[in-house]
């Protein structure tokens, strides 16, 4: 009974049951795709575990980052009062709403009191570094989440991701004030009292207002979901994410918000822990969401990957043996054209294969000194491409990642014997072919 369910619900989510009925059916079979992807995935807690850490993290790094975002803004006179500063945003955001004012009044007292104790002329170089590494840490976490997403198994190198960290940072705090100062100025202008007057224009433009906190949350989870992951990411995936991560995040705040106005309890049982304990839930709910937004991205920009998730695709050797001859073909043929550099980014985009999938196949060519990765992450030919054999390259993926073990396997003599007779037809029939063979024959073709 259970595989009749479990067939029959495969059926109506990955099948074609729904197209029956229409443009209507098709359009709910694919957000219902959509749906049950994200659920499976958060359930197999992926998701779940990396929003934890970044809870951790967060509150490792979260004075750190305000003292350093404070510095910036103070420092170009856009604000002098943080407290108010900081109570503005959280406002226009309705980050802390669901905590009720009470609670959140306390957090950005207690906060920004912490934040201006802070004097990093006599706190000393370690402990400066410390606020340092904090800081770029928080931001690195948030990468190496969105990277998880994304299926990137390869990071940024050090020097990229300390400059893309440090731009952030500083240009961070001056956008949030001048969004803040925009906001208020237009919510006082005169001109909009007067639209506010009108009988047409005043619900249109109390709605905006009341929107606009939610757009501007989907816009950042828009900006993220395009800047963060190393990969690159189409406009529409990640504005189809921001527009889901901004909705969700707007449902969760008006549930839990419910939430800590009807249950009384929590003041009873944890008493004066209550209110770190559900800043903390709050808190992680909003990492969640903002993550499987990314997920939804992922998703609309790789529909394959919607019923498979995060099953990594399993290779045989003729395909891996393909994927490292076109591995090298292509970069032996940007390399000789004097084109783009290859990277494994561009490789994977290219062949429409995750790079968790392509990573293990450069790491190997790497390591038997076929090709090398410069500082800018790009993939070159290690010598000359009339030095590379074409049975170095499948002797890659035939041999590499081998584990070995305590001894030698004990060989049948007659396995023993059709095993060497299969390496030596492999490279019988390969002979002393290299890679600029394979490059002068496709230019021969063409």
């Amino acid at each position: 009974m259970i595989a009749r369910i479990r067939e029959k619900f495969d059926q109506v989510v990955w099948g074609n049951l729904l197209y029956q009925y229409g443009a209507a059916g098709r359009y709910a079979s694919y957000v219902l795709r959509y749906v049950v992807a994200v659920i499976r995935d958060m359930f197999a807690g992926g998701l779940m575990m990396r929003s934890m850490s970044l809870v951790y993290t967060t509150l490792l790094s979260v004075i750190p980052l305000l003292a350093f975002s404070f510095s910036v803004v103070k420092g170009l006179g856009l604000s002098n009062d943080l407290e108010s500063l900081f109570l503005d945003f959280l406002g226009w955001m309705n980050l802390l709403e669901p905590l009720g004012e009470e609670a959140t009044s306390e957090i950005v007292g207690q906060t920004v009191t912490m934040v201006e104790r802070i004097n990093f002329g006599v706190i000393g170089g370690v402990a400066l570094s410390f606020f340092v590494y904090t800081a770029i840490a928080m931001v690195h976490k948030v990468e190496e989440s969105f990277n998880y997403v994304w299926h990137v198994a390869k990071r940024r190198n050090f020097a990229r991701r300390l400059v893309e960290y440090l731009v952030v940072l500083l240009i961070g705090p001056v956008v949030m004030v001048i969004a803040i100062g925009m906001l208020a100025s237009l919510k006082s202008n005169r001109l909009v009292e007067i639209f506010l007057q009108w009988e047409v224009l005043g619900p249109v433009i109390v709605a905006g207002s009341k929107l606009t906190p939610y757009l501007l949350i989907s816009g950042m989870f828009t900006f993220f979901y395009m800047y963060m992951p190393n990969t690159r990411v189409q406009f529409r995936a990640a504005l189809l994410g921001g527009l889901a991560g901004g909705f969700g995040w707007a449902t969760a705040a008006l549930v839990f918000a419910t939430f800590i106005a009807t249950s009384a309890r929590n003041q009873l049982v944890y008493a004066s822990l209550a209110l770190p304990i559900t800043g903390l839930i709050w808190l992680y709910v909003n990492w969640l969401v903002l993550l499987i937004g990314a997920q939804l991205a992922f998703y609309f920009q790789n529909p394959a990957y919607l019923r498979i998730g995060r099953r990594q695709p399993r290779l045989s050797n003729s395909m891996r043996e393909r994927l490292a001859l076109n591995i090298m073909f292509v970069i032996g043929r940007s390399f000789r054209d004097g084109g783009a550099r290859e990277t494994v980014r561009s490789l994977a985009h290219r062949m429409k294969m995750p790079s968790v999938t392509i990573l293990p196949i450069v790491e190997g060519l790497e390591s038997r000194g076929l090709i090398v990765s410069t500082e800018e992450e790009d993939l070159v030919p290690a010598r000359e491409v009339s030095r590379i054999e074409v049975n170095e390259i499948l002797a890659v993926v035939r041999t590499q990642g081998e584990t070995g073990s305590y001894r030698d396997p004990e060989w049948e003599p007659m396995i023993s014997n059709l095993g060497n007779e299969l390496d030596d037809a492999v490279n019988d029939a390969m002979g002393s072919s290299t890679l600029a063979d394979l490059l002068d024959r496709a230019e021969a073709k063409t």
